[in-house]
């Protein structure tokens, strides 16, 4: 990766290129045609359906699946499968964005990732071996992140500069509700995984088509094909601008080190948490999700309307991303089931606040407004990128560490590097 010298501009300072608007000219000037809090409640809608299947399948039932074909591996055959599916949502996501951009709409993308969520989603639930399991789920992660992709550069398309936080506080807000969501249903369905499969398929779909038809887009001029060569060089240009390669750093560390723990959270429940008599591990999931989510919602309410407030975004994210590590240091310390749910509540409040304030940041960021799609895609990367890392991660500490006290600690320790990555940005307060 080429690094810009230091006496580079920042993203704010560097002219756009001729003809180009910047990123808050674009979106300020679309500001009159926007549907209003309409956009914001969808928004909202098209998330939580989102987070939902992905919290749902891959928290709850793909890991009650795996362990079902090999209880004695299950941590290995986990980690092996949520990292190859991390690789396709790693390459679909960027791609698919690209390729909404060059279309010049949103919304076909939005509505054709939301509808083949059905049929990937049946794969899923009929896999029967770790190999099926893990093509399935790749072909999940792609769909999804088709989706993704698009869903998430409505923002910087249609939302102005000064409203950023507000909006971002909506798709933050996703998180939480879709969390608690996806662990409900995933809990409801845990002896049925595959009636569970096709319901949160059905739900992202269904959100799909609820936003796809409620939102009304004006459609950018479309543009012309790019040489393979010529795109790869967009994308690694786009890690050159000073501001959003930092960035992209931050967010990359904090999610490595939140996806590390959480996506072992039933196997922790099950091997390192003392859970009272009569609570089972999936039922536990189901009573941390609720709680995790309402820390969350507050925090991303409150952590978004602040920001726009005072203008200070590196503030909060910083902030929020040591008060993550400070909830990781909880259960590393002790087994209790209470110990647990102070982890959750605080981690709620991290996360969420850093997910909504972090957001708005990145939008202020990108390089260019007519690549909105292509470089929040790229951002994607930091989301889904670490999800590639983290199960091998996880699975090697656990076993050299023999448990999964350490696996926190190192958690800790890169959200701790995640907040001081916010710190060289230079455009952003």
């Amino acid at each position: 990766m080429a690094v810009s010298s230091s006496s580079s501009p920042s993203s704010s300072d560097a002219p756009s290129p001729s003809g180009s608007p910047s990123p808050s000219g674009s979106a300020d000037a679309a500001a009159g045609d926007l549907p209003g809090r309409g956009l914001l409640a969808l928004l909202l809608v098209g998330n939580t359906a989102m987070y939902a299947l992905y919290i749902g399948v891959a928290g709850v039932l793909l890991a009650l699946q795996v362990e079902e074909i090999d209880p004695a591996r299950k941590v290995a055959n986990f980690g092996l499968i949520a990292g190859f599916s991390a690789i396709f949502a790693t390459v679909f996501n960027p791609v698919a964005g690209a390729l909404s951009d060059r279309s010049g709409q949103r919304n076909p993308w939005i509505l054709g990732g939301g509808l083949a969520a059905i049929p990937a989603m049946v794969l899923l639930g009929f896999a029967d071996t770790v190999l099926l399991i893990t093509i399935a789920w790749c072909l999940g992660q792609a769909v999804m992140n088709v989706y993704q992709a698009a869903i998430t550069s409505v923002v910087p398309d249609r939302v102005p500069m000064a409203a950023r936080g507000k909006a971002s506080a909506a798709v933050g807000l996703g998180l939480p509700f879709g969390s608690t969501l996806g662990a409900l249903l995933g809990a409801a369905f845990s002896e049925g995984y595959r009636t569970g499969y096709l319901l949160f398929g059905a739900i992202v779909a269904g959100a799909a088509v609820l936003f796809t038809a409620c939102t009304r887009e004006h459609r950018m001029p479309s543009r012309a094909p790019m040489p393979l060569r010529q795109q790869l060089a967009a994308f690694a240009g786009a890690l050159r601008n000073h501001d959003f390669r930092w960035a992209f750093i931050g967010r990359a560390l904090l999610v490595l080190g939140y996806f590390a723990v959480s996506a072992y959270q039933l196997y922790i429940l099950q091997d390192h948490t003392d859970l009272p008599a009569g609570l089972e591990p999936e039922e536990a999931v189901a009573l941390l999700m609720p709680l995790n989510s309402v820390a969350m919602a507050v925090a991303t309410v409150v952590g978004g309307w602040l920001s726009d407030r005072y203008d200070r975004r590196k503030l909060f994210v910083g902030s929020s991303a040591l008060l993550s590590a400070v909830a990781l240091v909880i259960p590393a310390g002790s087994t209790s089931w209470a110990a647990m749910l102070a982890y959750s509540a605080v981690n709620g409040l991290g996360f969420g606040c850093y997910m909504a304030v972090d957001t708005a940041l990145v939008t202020m960021v990108l390089p260019t407004a007519e690549d909105a799609a292509r470089d929040m895609g790229i951002l994607n990367i930091a989301n889904a990128g670490p999800q590639i890392v983290a199960p091998f991660i996880a699975s090697l500490v656990v076993s050299v560490g023999s448990g999964y006290a350490p696996l926190f600690v190192v958690a800790a320790a890169l959200s701790v590097a995640g907040a001081l990555a916010v710190r060289p940005i230079r455009g952003v307060r």
